[in-house]
């Protein structure tokens, strides 16, 4: 890792001892996913934005919102890049070490990639933080690039005023198992491996009200890595995939309808949802995320005019941090797409709704509805 260069101009604050209790959350103004640009603004940012030059190895930029960049190197194998980064979404250090890197690397398994290293991406407030806080989110990161058999093998530092870390992921994929969001085709099932629910845990553990048990299970889905996106790959019935994230389900889904140009419907009463998350959302444990969220893809969204109301669209704009892959596949790979789920531990994946031909844009059902 290279040697810390300072780009703070703040002056240099109190020092911080280390028998002095440090809430990580207390630095970040956002968390986690929740910390991305909203997708609206994103759009404008980049709506100019061309590259400059376009080589033919280059099989995904920046054209489709896709997970991460792949480039051909051979007739076997394609460099899957990525990067992912954010300011703390829980305050133990190697929780939060552990959730950034899982994250990180969930792009290239959306890909259908594996990873092969990872460099780490660190800014730290260091006058403020104990330096045993900030080597244990380190220690989480390397934690998690371990179970995926992967080094850190270097990386960047900064003194930042909020703490910031992720990961550079670099990972390989066959060509021709490359999964992109663009490939959903008409009568398609959608399938999402995670449940629902982190925004609404993260904003409940800001306010203090977290139960152990939700805490728990928080960090049993933000840490578990999205791996069967490799067995998923070599699936020709599967045909689009991407991960669920900072947007939110409805977000990332538009995002394939606009890239396969097609049209899609979610039942809300088939997305899997984390335990109790819904009773802090409805205690008001929701975060700003959602509202951005809802607001930069609202048009292109169409949901019921009963029995559909804030806590029900706040759930399908939740940005999720460290989210399940989203794919949509031929019906009759549906089964072998769940087993696979199964068989690596994901006990929520689900399907949640089909794709069609139409318009981009997504329609939500509810076929629990009275």
């Amino acid at each position: 890792m290279s040697r810390r260069k300072s780009k703070s101009d703040e002056p240099d604050a109190p020092e911080t001892t280390a028998s002095e209790v440090v809430r990580l959350t207390q630095f970040s103004h956002g968390g986690g996913c929740g910390c991305k640009i909203a997708p609206g603004v994103l759009e404008q940012i980049l709506a100019k934005t061309a590259p400059s030059m376009v080589p033919k190895q280059l099989l995904v930029g920046i054209e489709n919102s896709d997970d991460a960049a792949v480039y051909q190197l051979n007739d076997d194998q394609a460099l899957v890049a990525t990067t992912d980064f954010f300011m703390p979404i829980v305050d133990d250090p190697f929780d939060f070490g552990c959730i950034a890197a899982t994250n990180a690397l969930s792009d290239v398994y959306a890909m259908g990639g594996v990873p092969l290293l990872a460099l780490a991406i660190v800014g730290m407030p260091v006058k403020l933080l104990p330096l045993e806080t900030i080597k244990r989110i380190l220690e989480g990161g390397e934690s998690i690039c371990a179970k995926a058999n992967i080094p850190i093998a270097g990386g960047h530092t900064i003194d930042s005023v909020e703490p910031i870390y992720g990961l550079v992921a670099i990972g390989l994929v066959h060509p021709d198992k490359l999964k992109r969001n663009s490939g959903a085709r008409p009568g398609d099932k959608l399938v999402l491996g995670k449940a629902l629910g982190v925004g609404f845990y993260s904003a409940a553990l800001k306010k203090g009200i977290l139960s152990p048990s939700s805490y728990a299970a928080m960090i049993a889905s933000t840490t578990q890595l999205n791996t069967p996106g490799r067995a998923l790959a070599c699936l020709a019935g599967v045909h689009a995939m991407t991960d669920v994230t900072g947007f939110g389900l409805l977000g990332h889904l538009v995002e394939i309808c606009k890239a396969s140009k097609v049209a899609a419907a979610v039942d809300y009463a088939a997305v899997p949802v984390l335990p109790d998350a819904l009773d802090y959302a409805a205690n008001g444990c929701i975060t700003g995320a959602s509202e951005r969220n809802w607001a930069s893809y609202a048009e292109r969204v169409v949901v019921p005019k009963k029995n559909f109301g804030d806590l029900e669209r706040a759930l399908l704009t939740d940005p999720q941090t460290s989210g399940g892959l989203l794919l949509a596949c031929a019906p009759e790979v549906v089964t072998e797409v769940l087993a696979i789920f199964l068989q690596e531990g994901f006990d929520h994946a689900a399907v949640i709704g089909e794709v069609s031909a139409g318009k981009a844009q997504v329609s939500v059902v509810n076929s629990k509805a009275g």
